[in-house]
């Protein structure tokens, strides 16, 4: 896997007109889509859900068309639509955050900071989208929160999307894995889908500048969980997961 060094300037082009028509664009229709997920409060969730996986695949398009940044997925055969699961995901920027609601086409519930939530427009449409918002200050609060949301969320067909590491790292980069989202899968006997991805590569995490290239989206197979300890769910989808970003 390809990775850039810090240490020396970056070759890449910088491709400031592209970013910062990208950064007009995402916050825009941000707002646009917020004030229409705001409007549909009263009505359906899904009606809500399909406004904001709609404005994610419109995200997607302005980082190709002003930025070049493609992507591509593999696995996809993977996906049990019919069985509420648990993806596990690396984080390396926010691109992935919008990206999995727009690919991965089931209903999901994503754990994110509770901080996220309190942002005018845009944060109180987050707040009705049934996040699962955590203070990770509070751990022993935020895995209850994980384990009492998610559990409901699953039995109601929602998919519950979970980012282990905890924060976005470097490209090419895998922290340790905290336990929150295998024992919610040990809790509930749904399986994990593991993905793994080189997002940092061409969205690097709190950077301005986008670059162009394509981002490769790899989704493993099912890791069952029923039975199963909750350590060794979270060694499994690790490990698969680091082995998998080797690859890309």
């Amino acid at each position: 896997m390809t990775q850039h060094n810090t240490l020396s300037p970056d070759p890449r082009p910088k491709n400031y007109l592209g970013s910062t028509l990208l950064f007009i664009g995402i916050f825009s229709t941000a707002t646009i889509a917020g004030i229409l997920i705001l409007l549909t409060a009263p009505w359906p969730f899904n009606v809500r859900y399909q406004i904001s996986r709609a404005w994610c695949g419109l995200v997607l398009w302005m980082g190709k068309v002003f930025c070049g940044v493609r992507y591509e997925v593999e696995g996809l055969e993977h996906l049990n639509t019919g069985q509420a699961s648990i993806v596990l995901s690396n984080h390396q920027s926010a691109w992935e955050t919008l990206a999995l609601r727009y690919i991965l086409t089931p209903t999901q519930a994503a754990l994110l900071k509770r901080s996220l939530t309190w942002f005018p427009i845009w944060g109180w449409a987050l707040s009705t989208l049934k996040p699962i918002a955590i203070d990770r200050k509070k751990q022993r609060e935020a895995l209850r929160t994980l384990l009492e949301k998610g559990k409901l969320y699953l039995k109601q067909g929602l998919w519950v999307v979970v980012f282990p590491e905890g924060t976005r790292t470097s490209a090419g980069e895998v922290k340790k894995f905290s336990a929150g989202g295998a024992i919610l899968a040990q809790q509930s006997g749904c399986p994990v889908i593991p993905v793994a991805h080189n997002a940092g590569n061409y969205w690097p995490r709190y950077s301005f500048l986008k670059y162009p290239g394509t981002i490769k989206v790899k989704i493993g197979p099912v890791i069952e969980s029923r039975g199963r300890k909750a350590a060794d769910i979270n060694a499994d989808a690790e490990s698969w997961i680091a082995q998998a970003i080797n690859e890309l």
